[in-house]
């Protein structure tokens, strides 16, 4: 996804679940108690959705509808975000 490749929301995004990921890490290695790796997970697991949400927009909007594509572009493009949904639902 090229067209995407720079944009800063994004890479400000995943350095912020690299973050939380670290932080999972530095809890289970310290040995934190249950509650706060729940949260610890469920807001990473967030930070995860939001990526993929901003992803499959931009992606939509790129392969899906703009109108200058052609049937089979579009077709292709409708392909690809389906098959990413299901490898992401799993």
């Amino acid at each position: 996804m090229g067209h995407i490749a720079n944009d800063e929301a994004l890479l400000k995004r995943t350095k912020r679940i690299a973050g939380q990921v670290a932080a999972i890490e530095r809890a289970l290695i310290s040995g934190k108690d249950c509650a706060t790796m729940l949260h610890l997970a469920a807001a990473t697991r967030g930070a995860m959705n939001g990526l993929m949400d901003a992803i499959i927009e931009a992606h939509v909007h790129e392969h899906v509808a703009r109108p200058d594509l052609t049937d089979s572009e579009r077709a292709s493009g409708a392909a690809e975000l389906i098959a990413a949904i299901r490898r992401y639902s799993k």
